[in-house]
């Protein structure tokens, strides 16, 4: 266990540090196309986003009907993990290759097609380490979990320190912001996807954001749920 403790030590250091200079000029370049995009991409993101919030907290739509038996190991729960990330990074990938291609109507479609298909891979995440993702609380770590992956260098901090001290903070988290949710979700992948909508090339950015935003998601799901097992030994 030493080892998975001092990966995951390494993995916050590294997870919050400032970003590179790419990334803060990708995003003065992103204010600027976003002022290009029509209103009505922007409120479909927006729109999205809000549904995926209310659905997640509300109701059980993202929950699994697959029955997983909980595995006693710490590593052969995330080998799981591993195993249904590329399942859905591969779901993920195709239906942005799809999407992509039909220019910027069915490219406004991917939003919410790819929300879902994050939120169902976060739920059997929970379910593959014990957690009931049709319990109010479980979903909410989901959302914390997602918000941790997509959001500005300084909301993942406050988010990192909610997931770290979990058994306390959900006490006092009956509720989300869902409009600091959906800012910092669209804020963290607006530019890549937004490029989705260009013809021609629609198709080929759609499939390499998807599988990279999956990827990502797998990692930083792989990590929050390693806090919470090591958490729950205490």
């Amino acid at each position: 266990m030493n080892r998975e403790r001092e990966e995951l030590e390494s993995w916050k250091r590294k997870y919050t540090r400032k970003s590179s200079i790419f990334q803060r000029v990708s995003k003065q370049a992103q204010t600027k196309v976003n002022r290009w995009i029509p209103e009505k991409a922007h409120k479909v993101v927006t729109e999205s986003i809000k549904r995926m919030v209310e659905v997640t907290l509300k109701g059980s739509e993202w929950v699994s009907l697959q029955t997983i038996v909980l595995q006693p190991s710490l590593a052969e729960r995330e080998v799981l993990m591993k195993e249904r990330m590329e399942f859905y990074r591969k779901a993920a990938t195709i239906e942005g290759a799809g999407t992509g291609a039909g220019g910027i109507f069915l490219g406004l479609a991917d939003f919410p097609l790819l929300l879902s298909i994050k939120m169902k891979f976060l739920s059997e995440c929970a379910t593959i380490h014990g957690y009931n993702p049709k319990q109010y609380e479980e979903r909410l770590f989901i959302l914390y979990v997602f918000q941790l992956a997509f959001s500005s260098d300084s909301h993942k901090k406050d988010i990192l320190q909610v997931i770290e001290n979990w058994e306390v903070e959900k006490e006092k988290l009956m509720e989300l912001d869902w409009k600091t949710f959906q800012q910092e979700y669209r804020d963290y992948i607006d530019f890549v996807k937004m490029l989705q909508l260009i013809p021609g090339v629609g198709a080929v950015i759609g499939a390499y954001a998807n599988y990279q935003l999956l990827d990502h998601l797998g990692e930083v799901a792989k990590f929050a749920y390693r806090i919470r097992y090591f958490s729950d030994l205490v």
